[in-house]
C-alpha cells in the first residue's frame, strides 16, 4: 500500500496543497513550522481518523475556516482508492469512499492503513497513562475497526453517568444507590467491551515489542509491557464485565463525594517495564527512545499481518532524534515498508538510503510551497 496523492483544504496551515507520491522512500525537508507535519498528520488521520499530536479536530481546521478537507488516495496492487474526509468541529463529520457516501464511520478505517514514528511518542513512555491508551487504541481500531464505535459509544456513557453521579452529590443514599445501579448495567457492558480490545492489543503486540526493542536497541535488555487495570482477575470479557460492575458498587460513594466514575477504561494503562521497574521512571533518554520505536515498531508489524500490503510507514522528524546505531537499527528494521515518508528540518539528518525522491517544502508570504 502507498499514498498516490494527498489533498488538503484548509486544514492546518494549508488553505489548499495537492501532492503527487511515489511508492518507496519520500522525503519531505524543510524548516521547522513550514508544514511538513501537517501533510502527514492528513494521512495519518486518514487511517485512524484522529491524529496523533491533538485531541479534537478542532485545532486541525484552519484559521478562520468552517471545516477542513483531506483527500487521501492509495493505491495497493493495480486498484487506487480515494478516501475523502470533511472535518466539521462540533458537528458530524463527512466521509466519502471513492465520491460514495459512507453509512457507517468504521468502514472507512483500514483502508488508508499507516504506521507513525513521531518525537511526540516519547511520551508512550515517559508520559501519562492517556498517551499510552490513545496510542493502543490506533493499533487497535485499524486492526479491528468496530471498535471505533465502541470507544465512541463508551465516551458516550462515561460522560452521562459522571453527569449523573454530579447530580447525586445532595440525594438520599438509598435513592442513589438505585439510580447508580441503573447507570451500573449501562455502562459496565460497554466499559468491558472496550477494555477488552485493549487488553486484546496489547497481547497481540506485547511478543513483537520485545522483538522490535531488540532490533533498535545496542543493549541486552529485558522489556515486558501488560495492561493495567483497576479490576484484577480476569480472563473473559464476561469476567471483565461482572468484576467491573462488583468493582463500581464498590465505589460507589467515592465516586458521587468525587463526582466521577473512577473504574474503567478511561484510567487503565499500559504497564511498560525496562529490567523489572516501570521504565516512566528508570529508563535513560536512550531507553526511552528505544522503548518507544519498539511500540511503533511493533503496531508496524502487528498491522501488516493483518492485510496483504505493509501499511505506509511515516517517519515524522525522528532521525535528528537518534545517535547513529539507532539510525542504522531503525533503516534496518523498516525496509519491509512499501512506502517510507520521511521528515526532517535538514537533509543530513536523513540517512542516504532514503533520499530516493526528496521535496523541499518552504513558506512565502504565508503560502507553504514543496517542489
Amino acid at each position: 500500500m502507498w499514498v498516490s496523492r494527498l489533498e488538503l483544504r484548509d486544514f492546518r496551515s494549508y488553505e489548499s496543497c495537492e501532492l503527487d507520491l511515489s511508492a518507496g522512500p519520500v522525503v519531505l525537508v524543510g524548516p521547522n513550522g513550514r508544514g511538513k507535519t501537517n501533510l502527514v498528520e492528513g494521512i495519518i488521520y486518514s487511517s485512524a481518523l484522529d491524529s496523533h499530536r491533538v485531541h479534537g479536530d478542532a485545532p486541525l481546521v484552519r484559521t478562520g475556516a468552517d471545516h477542513a478537507v483531506i483527500r487521501t488516495t492509495v493505491a495497493t496492487g493495480e486498484r487506487s482508492t480515494t478516501v475523502e474526509i470533511q472535518l466539521n468541529p462540533g458537528r458530524a463529520n463527512r466521509i466519502q469512499v471513492n465520491g460514495q457516501a459512507v453509512g457507517r464511520t468504521r468502514d472507512v478505517v483500514g483502508i488508508v492503513r499507516s504506521c507513525v514514528f513521531a518525537p511526540e511518542h516519547l511520551r508512550l513512555v515517559k508520559g501519562e497513562p492517556a498517551d499510552r491508551r490513545r496510542f493502543l487504541d490506533s493499533v487497535m481500531v485499524q486492526v479491528a475497526p468496530r471498535y471505533l464505535g465502541v470507544r465512541s459509544d463508551f465516551e458516550r456513557a462515561l460522560k452521562q453517568r459522571n453527569a449523573a453521579l454530579r447530580s447525586l452529590v445532595a440525594a438520599p443514599t438509598r435513592e442513589a444507590e438505585a439510580v447508580l445501579a441503573a447507570w451500573d448495567e449501562r455502562y459496565a457492558p460497554i466499559a468491558a467491551e472496550l477494555a477488552w480490545g485493549r487488553y486484546n492489543a496489547v497481547q497481540q503486540l506485547s511478543d513483537v515489542v520485545v522483538d522490535a526493542y531488540r532490533r533498535i536497541s545496542p543493549q541486552d535488555d529485558e522489556v515486558t509491557i501488560s495492561y493495567e487495570s483497576a479490576v484484577p482477575a480476569w480472563h473473559s470479557r464476561e469476567e471483565l464485565a461482572s468484576a467491573l460492575s462488583e468493582a463500581l458498587r464498590e465505589r460507589h460513594r467515592d465516586e458521587i463525594r468525587r463526582g466521577g466514575t473512577l473504574i474503567g477504561p478511561h484510567r487503565d494503562d499500559i504497564g511498560i517495564n525496562l529490567n523489572g521497574p516501570p521504565a516512566r521512571t528508570h529508563a535513560s533518554h536512550g531507553e526511552a527512545w528505544s522503548l518507544a520505536l519498539a511500540l511503533q515498531l511493533a503496531s508496524f508489524d502487528v498491522l501488516n499481518r493483518i492485510g496483504d500490503d505493509p501499511p505506509v510507514l511515516i517517519l515524522d522528524d525522528v532521525f535528528a532524534e537518534l545517535d547513529e546505531v539507532r539510525r542504522e537499527r531503525l533503516l534496518d528494521a523498516v525496509t519491509g515498508a512499501e512506502q517510507i515518508l520521511v521528515t526532517a528540518a535538514v537533509a543530513a539528518d536523513v540517512p542516504a538510503q532514503l533520499h530516493a525522491r526528496s521535496l523541499q517544502v518552504t513558506r512565502v508570504d504565508g503560502v507553504t510551497h514543496i517542489e
